[in-house]
């Protein structure tokens, strides 16, 4: 076991039979503590196989209840009716401005596009606007503004180049640009494959840590693993240092077996204040799960062990 990252020892903390409404898989949530108490927003493919995002709470970061009903399915009209026909999935949360943002993978026919929501309670829900246009996935946007502009991390999908993290600008949340290629992946390395944002950055005295995956192609299918980057504080275009080795990969039953093999995949994770972050993940797309670790153990994996982000 990686000794970056401690495994709950009751993993997974939520599974299908945790819902109570008829879910296939619980995975790839987004979490946030919402007045002190921890929301997870999770993805569920449904028994056609199309996903929708749950809610669960929980006082301590580990035990969650599911709510009864699902928190966002798929719009059933205006514009985002036309884009989110096929699912809704992979939610990240941040709290900038006074709201609550999430950001979402919408799927349709036309490929796939992120959505933007907004919320003050986690009861009500505002579908806010379609921030890209496809195919684009797991975007997360920093929690603070720089220079007066919100940036955000994606990964755009390309062919000629590989899937790789960017860095966008807008002044509203609705318009984007400035649009930059700050990682790559790197050849016969963990993380060839491709990679992409995972948990939203944490800010610390030293950088924003990003939490990212990375994937790796092998003869019986492809593994993701989940690493760290850090970002200049001022300026997050600019990668201080990327911890050249994973802090995380599938290693437990549920990990390895599932919907999808081998798949860790983080939406989210959270700092304390005693210096601990709590990671949470999706196992095989199938179960949540949890670990701890610590803040400056991350920074100092990436400081004292980097390699190139181009």
């Amino acid at each position: 076991m990686n000794a970056l990252v401690k495994r709950y020892d009751n993993n997974p903390i939520l599974t299908k039979d945790d819902v109570p409404y008829p879910v296939e898989t619980v995975h790839n949530a987004g979490v946030i503590k919402f007045n002190d108490r921890y929301i997870m927003i999770f993805r569920s493919h449904k028994l056609n196989g199309r996903s929708i995002l749950g809610l669960a709470e929980s006082d301590d970061g580990y035990n969650f209840r599911v709510h009864d009903k699902p928190f966002m399915t798929p719009a059933t009209k205006g514009v985002f009716r036309k884009y989110e026909e096929y699912g809704v999935e992979d939610p990240r949360i941040i709290f900038l401005d006074g709201e609550y943002l999430i950001t979402y993978s919408a799927y349709s026919r036309y490929g796939v596009r992120i959505g933007l929501a907004k919320t003050r309670d986690f009861k009500s829900i505002e579908r806010f606007s379609l921030i890209t246009e496809a195919d684009y996935r797991n975007v997360v946007i920093f929690p603070e503004k720089f220079d007066g502009l919100y940036a955000r991390l994606d990964r755009p999908h390309s062919e000629i180049s590989p899937w790789s993290i960017w860095i966008s600008y807008s002044p509203d949340l609705k318009y984007w640009g400035e649009s930059k290629l700050i990682m790559k992946p790197v050849q016969y390395h963990w993380d060839e494959m491709k990679i992409g944002p995972g948990a939203p950055p944490i800010k610390t005295s030293h950088g924003w840590l990003n939490i990212y995956h990375g994937v790796f192609p092998t003869m019986s299918g492809s593994v993701y693993r989940l690493g760290v980057a850090l970002h200049d504080l001022e300026d997050p275009s600019k990668i201080i240092a990327v911890g050249d080795e994973w802090i995380l990969q599938p290693e437990e039953i549920y990990e390895i077996t599932g919907y999808v093999p081998n798949v860790v995949f983080t939406c989210g994770a959270v700092p304390e204040k005693d210096g601990s972050v709590k990671i949470y993940w999706g196992g095989a797309d199938k179960v949540m799960c949890m670990g701890t670790t610590n803040l400056e153990a991350l920074v100092d994996h990436c400081l004292n062990n980097s390699r190139d982000a181009l």
